[in-house]
């Protein structure tokens, strides 16, 4: 599709597109959005055709004939990794008679991590975007297209092309200049601040903990990492969703981004915790274990983090999907978003009623959340 000076097209996977331009729109804020991340998803088997993730970023190019804004898209013959739930919409769909897959993404794959869903050099490209995925939505009969985890600020743009806008909810640990972990924890309860020094304690005994980066990170590293992701993702998924090499391309292509913490006992890991590291935010993705230990999870997980982001000036950690038992460890409840683009208006008018009633019952939630966390009152 074209308008004026702008040009649509849809390349044959991220790859495709030089790094230098992709990461022009993209900026160095978010790895996850970056060329690097993305490229290592497909060229590691992780998400591809076969997996139900075909890759088809939408670019719209500038009068430069270089991409001022690329939309990371995918189609999808299922709805498994996005972490944003639309199966009831799926079987309304389909007992309907319609084919709700494939349908368009615009996401991370298998990363439930709030970032720009329109990679924008010239933020004037915007609205251009928006009507390029939905042309492509269109033109090829999907049911639907989702920019799932859309940064705020990047809502009114969705909004105003007719988008609905969907609301749930993390929980995000927040940096108010605190020197160290100490004086975050005296921001807290007296209560609170007990019985996390005792967990830290309970977590720790007889084990060593270690922060790994960058050129630091080995082969042995990974191969132990694959073994507690694998365990992991067997219990929350029944099939891990990342190939091993996906981590071995990680740490060739991206090993400064990348926080490996390990529990060691008498010299060999049990436990482990993977990070990425943004200009602002440390990303906590994946945790697993050989041994199960007492409020391990929580120490590699949380309190770890919240040292390194401490430690590296750090504004957020964000440990993923869901989780209220991290409200209790000084996590706080934010909002996340959505947007869905529903061509036919029957569906849109139903899912726009249920997205109302779903959001009332989701700020609801948040404000009783809200009302417990550990910190002091007054």
């Amino acid at each position: 599709m074209s308008t004026n000076a702008v040009t649509a097209r849809i390349a044959d996977g991220v790859a495709a597109i030089p790094a230098a331009d992709w990461d022009a729109c993209a900026g160095a804020t978010n790895p996850f959005v970056g060329h690097a991340f993305l490229s290592i998803l497909e060229a590691s088997g992780s998400a591809t055709p076969r997996a139900g993730w075909q890759p088809i970023p939408i670019i719209v190019d500038g009068p430069d004939g270089r991409p001022a804004g690329i939309a990371p898209a995918y189609a999808k013959s299922h709805s498994q990794g996005e972490y944003v739930f639309d199966h009831a919409w799926a079987d309304a769909w389909e007992r309907a008679g319609g084919a709700y897959y494939p349908k368009l993404q615009v996401a991370v794959p298998f990363s439930p991590v709030p970032g720009p869903r329109l990679l924008l050099r010239d933020p004037a490209t915007a609205p251009a975007l928006i009507a390029a995925i939905e042309a492509v939505t269109d033109q090829h009969q999907l049911s639907s297209a989702h920019a799932t985890f859309v940064t705020p600020d990047q809502l009114p743009a969705f909004e105003a092309a007719g988008w609905l806008l969907r609301e749930g909810t993390q929980f995000h640990w927040q940096n108010d200049g605190y020197a160290g972990f100490d004086a975050f924890l005296d921001a807290l309860a007296s209560r609170k601040r007990k019985a996390i020094r005792k967990e830290r304690a309970a977590a720790v005994e007889g084990l060593t903990i270690r922060h790994v980066t960058g050129a630091d990170i080995t082969e042995a590293d990974w191969d132990a990492f694959w073994r507690y992701y694998q365990d992991t993702g067997a219990r929350k998924w029944g099939q891990p969703y990342l190939t091993r090499r996906f981590f071995t391309l990680l740490g060739e292509t991206m090993a400064d981004k990348v926080l490996l913490i390990f529990a060691d006992r008498d010299g060999r890991p049990i436990a482990g915790a993977l990070n990425l590291i943004g200009a602002e935010t440390l990303y906590g993705r994946y945790w697993g274990c050989t041994e199960e230990v007492p409020f391990l999870h929580f120490e590699l997980c949380y309190y770890q983090a919240i040292d390194a982001a401490i430690a590296r000036g750090l504004k957020t950690v964000e440990a993923g999907a869901q989780g209220e038992h991290k409200l209790a460890r000084g996590y706080v409840p934010v909002p996340t978003w959505s947007a869905h683009y529903i061509p036919d208006r029957n569906f849109r008018r139903a899912i726009s009623d249920f997205l109302a009633r779903e959001r009332a019952s989701v700020e609801a939630d948040q404000d009783y959340l809200g009302e417990l966390t550990p910190f002091r009152r007054g």
